[in-house]
């Protein structure tokens, strides 16, 4: 069985559990509605992405 040379130091074993954290997903707010919506993503109740109009809803389609 392998046995480490050195005592692994407190820093080095809290960087690599770090990289195990959970982050929350970044939202940001739309400017016209208000909602939360993911950055890089289309707001699905407008259909809007960068102000332009991305996808074509149906009347009383909505999430």
């Amino acid at each position: 069985m392998g046995v480490p040379k050195r005592i692994t130091s407190k820093s080095r074993k809290r960087s690599r559990k770090s990289a195990n954290r959970w982050v929350p997903p970044a939202l940001s707010k739309n400017k016209k509605t208000g909602n939360w919506v993911k950055s890089h993503h289309v707001d699905p109740t407008t259909g809007m992405y960068k102000g332009k109009q991305v996808l074509t809803l149906k009347s009383g389609e909505e999430r």
